[in-house]
């Protein structure tokens, strides 16, 4: 019965030993100084794309610069609105619908026209296609650090790395 019950306390005990890692590599080799790999995360691969699909990761990244910056603004927009903080005037003079009549939380979404919801379509599609293409991996689309320029690119760099890591939050 002893032998039974040190058995078992062996076997479970090994349970909670501390795994061993073994050596991994990608094919892209992402140095730790890329735009992206901070600390704690390091590189952030979840899905591991970089080993299966590394061709594409300097786009992905792209695409998650912008949909970060996306991400951000309407997060600004959702906590002014949360706060009552509207325009004066109207959304739909036709409709007789002001910026104060528009209910908070999701429900704002079903208050607003139809054709108004086309034209927000159309302007995030403007902004995606035209202003701030997936092509366009750099990050920079001309419209600057609330309005200046980075001229120093380790400063660049730290900047990007702190939005990159803001839209993952």
């Amino acid at each position: 019965m002893k032998l039974a019950i040190a058995a078992t306390l062996a076997t479970s005990a090994a349970a909670f030993a501390p795994a061993s890692k073994a050596a991994s590599n990608t094919a892209l080799a992402v140095s730790e100084l890329e735009l992206g790999s901070t600390e704690p995360l390091g590189v952030f691969d979840p899905l591991g794309w970089m080993d299966t699909q590394p061709e594409s990761f300097e786009r992905r990244r792209a695409v998650e610069r912008k949909h970060g910056r996306v991400a951000m603004a309407a997060v600004v927009g959702t906590i002014v609105h949360n706060n009552h903080i509207v325009f004066d005037g109207y959304l739909s003079p036709s409709n007789n619908l002001k910026f104060s009549d528009v209910p908070t939380g999701i429900d704002g979404i079903r208050a607003i026209p139809t054709a108004g919801l086309f034209q927000i379509l159309a302007f995030f599609a403007l902004v995606e296609l035209a202003w701030m293409p997936a092509s366009k991996y750099d990050g920079d689309y001309g419209v600057g650090y609330f309005g200046e320029d980075i001229a120093d690119p380790d400063e660049k760099a730290r900047k990007l790395n702190v939005e990159l890591n803001n839209g993952r939050a």
